[in-house]
């Protein structure tokens, strides 16, 4: 059995004065080392996250409004610590690691036209974090599909859905995301867009709604995780 060591002495702190140890064995070199990686990519379920039906990946049959949409795994264990850790204790280095695991999971070869569309971070989580978190993934990501991101969305109000039931997330991201003026949406293109986690799939639905009302057709959801299934 993988043993997975937990690192509880501020992983940020360390980074910054010590050489990186993987999150999942302890070993020295790398945040996350390429046998853990493949544990990870191994463990991942295949499901909806909207409805829960299993075994789906990419395009759910019941969720017709739904996009094709692809994640690395459930939010738990090892994928939930790397997520941590990288959003909370600023360790940057976790964030090519992080687009190499979803790059797997997504198609092996994307539309010639894609665009990597990153959800805004709210203001206030990037000046306490000191950095755009979304923006960092979708760069290392679209270096790894040989694509291009571009700024599609901006935060129309600093909402915070930490905590927020499915009602109020709903209302929240409505009013958080609008398209952005300087964009022009090219009906050709597939936009994927991508955020961290789902968690009530608030923020990627009206995302996905207000591309489409902007004339995108073609639409492709990428997720670091999905929230706990219990």
């Amino acid at each position: 059995m993988h043993n997975i060591v937990k690192n509880t002495m501020f992983p940020g702190l360390l980074d910054l004065i010590a050489p990186h140890s993987c999150r999942g064995c302890g070993r020295l070199g790398q945040p996350i080392c390429e046998c853990c990686k493949k544990y990870i990519i191994d463990g991942c379920a295949n499901f909806c996250p909207c409805c829960k039906t299993p075994k789906i990946i990419g395009k759910c049959p019941k969720c017709k409004d739904l996009p094709p949409t692809f994640f690395i795994g459930e939010r738990v264990g090892l994928l939930d610590q790397l997520i941590h850790d990288y959003k909370y204790h600023s360790v940057r280095a976790l964030a090519p690691q992080l687009a190499e695991l979803l790059s797997v999971r997504l198609p092996k070869t994307l539309p010639c036209n894609s665009i990597i569309v990153p959800l805004p971070t709210a203001t206030n989580h990037i000046r306490s974090r000191g950095f755009d978190h979304t923006q960092k993934i979708a760069s290392e990501l679209a270096k790894i599909k040989k694509c291009k991101t571009q700024p599609v969305f901006i935060r129309d109000k600093n909402t915070v859905q930490v905590g927020a039931d499915r009602k109020t997330r709903l209302v929240q991201a409505d009013r958080a995301f609008m398209i952005n003026s300087k964009i022009k949406i090219d009906r050709d293109a597939t936009y994927i867009v991508f955020d961290d986690v789902w968690t009530t799939g608030a923020s990627i639905n009206a995302a996905i709604k207000k591309l489409r009302a902007a004339g995108a057709s073609k639409i492709i959801v990428a997720i670091l995780a999905v929230g706990r299934l219990d």
